[in-house]
């Protein structure tokens, strides 16, 4: 298995080419960036992997989010170079992230992405949490990190100010 690590300021466009290459042309047009503009992401939760020899295999980035006076985290993306697919990087990425936003005392987790892909790391559609069009609201989803993190939080999702 590869080392995760935080990443650095140096890692940025390494980075940024691994999304390019692993998602759609347009990708900072998805109205999850909307939310990421302008935000620090939370660098304790942007991780990757690189193999023995420094080669970038996987990233996850995290910003934080508001949903009424309530702080979440907005985990993605994460990607996994298409070499790499398969060996459950993306898995061990995202279940690190989870557990490193745990520690620090987020108390919920949310994204925009394949209940049937997510909900082996425990997450589900969150009927009442809005993402800002056009996201689809099916594919909303959270995870508490702790016993009813979600009970009572409902309403749009916004930009973190703090």
């Amino acid at each position: 298995m590869m080392d995760l690590v935080q990443e650095t300021p140096d890692d940025w466009w390494e980075v940024e080419a691994l999304y390019d290459l692993c998602f759609a042309p347009g990708r900072e047009a998805l109205s999850s960036y909307r939310l990421r503009d302008g935000v620090p992401a939370v660098p304790e939760l942007c991780l990757l992997s690189r193999d023995a020899d420094g080669i970038l295999g996987g990233a996850i980035r995290c910003w934080p989010v508001r949903i009424g006076p309530a702080r979440a985290v907005l985990l993605g993306p994460v990607a996994v170079h298409p070499t790499r697919q398969g060996e459950g990087l993306g898995a061990y990425l995202i279940g690190r992230a989870l557990d490193v936003a745990r520690d620090m005392g987020w108390r919920r987790v949310m994204l925009v992405g394949d209940a049937p892909y997510y909900s082996r790391f425990g997450f589900q559609k969150l009927k009442d949490v809005k993402m800002p069009p056009p996201t689809n609201p099916d594919r909303v989803l959270g995870v508490a990190l702790y016993p009813d993190a979600w009970k009572g939080i409902k309403g749009n999702v916004r930009k973190a100010k703090d």
